[in-house]
């Protein structure tokens, strides 16, 4: 059932971005097939721009009903408000696609952040010579102009930059069945990358829907900065709240709560010498003191409790693998799990292990992969039209999706590209249920969507009528051709430190390495750490791992 919380009878739901007061309704209608019920008159239209002035916003949303079929309504209410110095977001504009309520919270959120997010790309652009692009939530660049007046489809670029970069150094490495494992400070975000990377038509902030197109990313509140704490039964939590960048993990010499790291250092997992190439200098002593209340109340050691804090949030992690695999008819064990971020290679084999995973690879510079996936992207526009035939013939679509082509062709002709590919794709469903799967559009698209329904939902239905309910249009082109990231000379055949690391069968010496130190070819036994400047690699004992031509690192199950 959607519900937000399914046994909660009065639910607490987040406030609306936009209060009763500062919404305003406007005397006139569309109906759902295009025809007009109630006019707009110039009366209504001056009534409505008054009260925008006295409101002295910075922002205003035209979002009118039916306006996705006819615009002719909002069209005039934007021509009105032009001019004026507002950042003025057309429903039409942002989202031609039926679902009123969807299309409006999109729209809210989009001139919510727009006035903040203009000025910063503004300044930002004018200090970058040859022009600035932004990464999407779609995995795409955009420029600046682009951004500005669309920033909602930014909101969740920063994740979708790590599964780019992923693809993209695990494609090199010749891994293409991916789940994609981003531990940060704060959250964990995964995603499945089975050949080609997974999209989403609508995704969800704070409780907001939101319909533009994203990767499908799954996010829990895990990372290295999460708290751990027990509840009133007794039981041990891990996040989702965190410690933030400020004060931060106790170890890091402000804070006083356990986190997820503290946890880490206790273990022997982090050497505090390597993080940041020994510039962050972290404090074991106050990291045992952080989690010793904790350990008290358990009755167990302060090991015992790091370690019970580490298993915890793995929990949850591997809960949001499973809900981007087994939940949708994928076998985790067919996939490597490509490993990033600050924290990621830490409790990445642990992880691959509880899932059956036998392979983990950590790309090089793992803390980085967000920017070189910003680097590596193409220029990409999303364009969507609601048609909501039944049966359609294909001459229909293709007179529909050759007009999605030609605005794509001006947009990126204005971004400065010239060639692109165009991936049409459809939204579809069978006739009289709520919602769609979206399908690429291509000889057999009807069968296709049989068989993902089949794999979503376990059953299909091939006697009953499709309804094709959104026409949906990728179009992208002029990627930068990245060079080789060059290997570094030095090398050195030794361990540069031994330890006491805790794992769960208790403690063992192990080797600690620098990846810089590791030339392609070479191979080590756990249990090893490799340290970096942006991360640190665990290999845990019954893994070994080999460096590829690559430099990345290659976790393989004994």
């Amino acid at each position: 059932q959607v519900r937000p919380v399914l046994y909660a009878l009065e639910p607490a739901l987040p406030p609306p971005l936009v209060p009763r007061a500062r919404r305003l309704g406007v005397r006139e209608r569309v109906l759902a097939d295009g025809r007009v019920e109630t006019p707009l008159g110039r009366a209504e239209v001056a009534r409505v721009m008054a009260a925008v002035r006295r409101s002295r916003a910075e922002a205003v949303v035209v979002c009118l009903l039916h306006g996705y079929v006819r615009p002719d309504h909002e069209r005039r209410l934007g021509r009105a408000l032009s001019g004026r110095g507002l950042h003025v977001t057309l429903a039409h504009r942002l989202l031609r696609e039926y679902r009123e309520y969807e299309r409006l919270s999109t729209c809210v959120v989009n001139a919510y952040v727009g006035p903040v997010m203009t000025r910063h790309v503004r300044a930002l652009a004018a200090a970058v010579p040859g022009g600035l692009r932004v990464m999407q939530s779609s995995g795409g660049l955009i420029g600046a102009p682009a951004a500005c007046a669309e920033a909602v489809r930014t909101v969740l670029s920063g994740p979708a930059a790590g599964v780019i970069g992923a693809a993209d150094r695990a494609r090199r490495a010749g891994l293409a069945r991916l789940v994609t494992f981003d531990m940060g400070g704060t959250s964990t975000d995964v995603s499945l990358v089975d050949g080609g990377i997974a999209y989403q038509t609508e995704t969800t902030i704070d409780g907001l829907p939101v319909r533009v197109p994203a990767i499908d990313i799954h996010t829990v509140g895990a990372g290295g900065g999460s708290l751990a704490r027990l509840d009133g039964g007794g039981a041990l939590h891990v996040g989702p709240e965190s410690a933030g960048a400020d004060p931060g993990p106790a170890c890091y010499g402000r804070g006083h709560e356990p986190t997820v790291t503290d946890a880490d250092l206790v273990l022997g997992r982090l050497v505090e010498t390597e993080l940041l190439g020994g510039e962050l200098r972290v404090e074991p002593a106050r990291a045992r003191a952080a989690l010793a209340p904790l350990a008290r109340r358990l009755g167990r050691s302060v090991e015992e409790a790091a370690l019970g804090v580490v298993r915890v949030a793995a929990a949850a992690m591997e809960h949001a693998v499973r809900v981007i695999t087994v939940a949708r008819g994928h076998d985790p064990r067919r996939f490597t799990l490509v490993a990033f971020g600050g924290a990621g290679p830490l409790h990445a084999a642990e992880l691959a292990a509880s899932l059956g995973m036998p392979r983990v690879y950590v790309p090089r510079r793992p803390g980085l992969l967000s920017a070189w996936g910003a680097l590596a992207a193409e220029v990409v526009r999303d364009y969507g039209r609601t048609v909501r035939v039944i049966s359609p013939s294909d001459a229909l679509l293709r007179q529909a999706l050759r007009r999605l082509e030609r605005a794509a062709r001006t947009d990126l002709r204005r971004e400065g590209v010239a060639r692109f590919v165009v991936e049409p794709a459809l939204d579809v469903r069978y006739a009289g249920q709520g919602y769609e799967l979206l399908v690429p559009y291509r000889r057999g698209w009807a069968a296709a969507f049989h068989r993902e329904h089949v794999q979503r939902f376990g059953y299909a239905d091939t006697g009953r009528p499709l309804e094709v309910v959104t026409l949906r249009l990728r179009a992208r082109g002029g990627g930068a051709r990245l060079p080789a990231d060059p290997m570094p000379r030095r090398r050195r055949a030794t361990a540069i430190a031994t330890r006491a690391v805790v794992f769960a069968r208790g403690p063992r010496r192990t080797p600690v390495y620098r990846r810089d130190d590791l030339a392609p070819g070479r191979r080590l036994d756990g249990p090893a750490i490799v340290c970096e400047y942006s991360a640190t690699t665990l290999i845990p004992p019954l893994w070994r791992a080999i460096v590829d031509r690559h430099g990345g690192l290659l976790l393989m199950a004994r």
